[in-house]
């Protein structure tokens, strides 16, 4: 009898660790989107609200947003961002990141915004718009949405 509750036992602590770990969010995890993915979610809030050290969500975003529709209702698929060192899509191109089929973007990849950067998008129709203003932040759903209109292209 002794046995069997001693096997049990260790059983219980092999599942009970099994559960634990693999509820763990791994803080280094790269996570990418990619045009024609659907495994974001959440368009149009803020990514960086879990997506950053000690959040919920998987992987320390540094770039992350919702582009949409001309009329901002809509989300706009596979387009594609990119974060210039210039205004008006000049000087060096410091990230491309492409847009997923829910209209998000986000990279974990290590992009240095610390100058100033000018991001810029494409939509899958090919048209383009670049943000005037320098911006040193990746959470771009912080603003757009919030106290600025949303990001969109037709």
């Amino acid at each position: 009898m002794k046995k069997n509750i001693a096997i049990g036992l260790i059983a219980l602590s092999v599942v009970s660790f099994t559960i634990i770990s693999s509820c763990k969010k791994e803080e280094n995890e790269t996570k990418i989107s990619s045009h024609n993915s659907d495994e974001s979610h959440n368009a149009g809030q803020n990514c960086m609200n879990c997506h950053r050290s000690g959040g919920e969500g998987e992987g320390n975003f540094t770039v992350a947003g919702t582009i949409y529709d001309s009329t901002g209702t809509s989300v706009n698929p596979n387009g594609t961002v990119k974060i210039y060192s210039h205004p008006n899509g000049n000087g060096n191109v410091l990230a491309t990141i492409e847009v997923d089929a829910k209209g998000n973007f986000y990279t974990t990849e290590s992009i240095d915004l610390s100058s100033g950067t000018y991001p810029s998008i494409t939509g899958a129709s090919g048209s383009t718009r670049d943000m005037p203003d320098i911006t040193t932040s990746g959470a771009c759903n912080s603003c757009h949405g919030v106290s600025q209109a949303r990001i969109w292209i037709n």
